[in-house]
Formats: structure tokens, sequence, C-alpha cells
């Protein structure tokens, strides 16, 4: 009996689909959250520089894997009684995993972002100034607009990190893609042809979050030599 059909299948669709849910979300809210971080690093006000350091050092250091068992088990166990029941209520598993996926891949994008940053003229901001911009003002309509564009090659390479990522969810019963060939493979014994299956649609995935980057990079070279 083959592992793609009926109630085997239905896990791996599901599983899929709680994959790239977790993904899409995690990526959209740490890319939001890393513009916010690269701001608070190169501003002039140096406690907001130093937390986003240490931030950032704590999620380079510390094992993606850690940091989502200490949400999961640490957090809940803080949270008030209240809110502790709603999350329970609602997924807490997926809650956490969201959570801890999304400040994980923040703390790297947001490096990519001061590099674009970095990458700009500081005569622009200087420029901004003059003319009567704010600081935020400057960020938002002149320095982040070009430095994203800079950043895009790198922010690719860590949306493939935080897709392959989405597997630790397992860890907290997250039923996932690989949760689910977890699940086939206890009902079956039929280990190397669930876990293949699953390699298969993780290879694809990957492979799709290449080709954009190498299709923007083309992109790139086109307008760039005009």
């Amino acid at each position: 009996m083959t592992l793609l059909q009926g109630q085997y299948l239905q896990w791996i669709i599901s599983g899929l689909e709680t994959t790239l849910g977790l993904f899409f979300l995690s990526l959209i809210s740490g890319f939001i959250l890393a513009l916010l971080l690269a701001s608070m690093r190169i501003s002039s006000i140096a406690p907001l520089r130093w937390f986003v350091v240490c931030y950032v050092e704590y999620h380079r250091n510390v094992p993606a894997l850690v940091q989502l068992l200490l949400w999961y088990f640490g957090l809940s166990a803080v949270l008030p009684y209240s809110w502790s029941e709603w999350v329970n209520q609602h997924g807490s598993e997926f809650f956490f995993a969201y959570v801890a996926l999304t400040l994980n891949s923040a703390a790297f994008m947001s490096e990519d972002l001061r590099s674009g940053l970095r990458s700009i003229a500081s005569g622009q901001m200087e420029a901004c100034r003059a003319l009567g911009l704010t600081f935020l003002q400057a960020m938002r309509d002149v320095i982040l607009p070009q430095s994203i564009r800079v950043s895009i090659p790198p922010l690719l390479g860590q949306s493939l990190a935080l897709y392959k990522a989405t597997s630790l969810a397992m860890a907290i019963s997250v039923a996932e893609l690989t949760y689910a060939a977890k699940q086939i493979e206890n009902e079956t014994f039929r280990t190397f042809e669930a876990f293949a299956i699953i390699s298969v649609i993780y290879l694809m995935g990957s492979l799709l979050i290449v080709s954009v980057g190498a299709a923007y990079d083309r992109f790139i070279f086109r307008t760039g030599s005009r």
C-alpha cells in the first residue's frame, strides 16, 4: 500500500499546510520585527543599540531548538492564568513555535538589513535631516527602501533557513510535515518511505526559494546593465 493515499496522504497534506502557515507567518512577522531592530541598531540612542546587540547575540548563540523549548515550557509557566488558558485553547504548540521562530529569524534578518543600511551613503541621511525629515521619516521614505533591495539575497537565504527550521516544531508536537512523517512511521513502520516523501517535499520548497533568489539576481543584473 502506497503512503500517498487515504489517511496517510491527509496527514501529509495537513502537515504541509501547517508547515507553510508557520513559515509564512514567522517570515512576515520576523521581517517586520527585523526592520525595527535594524533601525534601533543604527539609532543614536545607546540603550536601544545595546538592547539589539544583546538580542541578536542571544539568538545567534543559543540553538533554535533550545529557544523553542524555552518559550514553550518556560513562558507558559509565567503567563497570567487567563492568558495561559486562552493560549492553550487556541493551539499553544503552534503559537509558541510561531513566537520562537519569529524572534529567531528576526535576529538574523536584522543583521542582513543592517548590512544593507551600512551600504547606503551616510550623506543621504544627512541630506534628509537637512531637508527637515525626522529620523523615522528618513528611514521610512529614503533609507529603508534602498537597503531592502540590497538585502534581498541574504534575506532569501534566511527565508530558506526558516523554512527548514519549521521542522523543529515537531519537538513540541506541532503537527507539521516532519510530525506527519513520524505519525506515518509509527503506524506503518515504513520509516524510510515516510521520511523520503517529506524529504522530497522539503527539497521542492527549498529549490523554489533558491529559484526566487536566482530570478532576483538575474533581474538585478539586467536592470544594472542598462
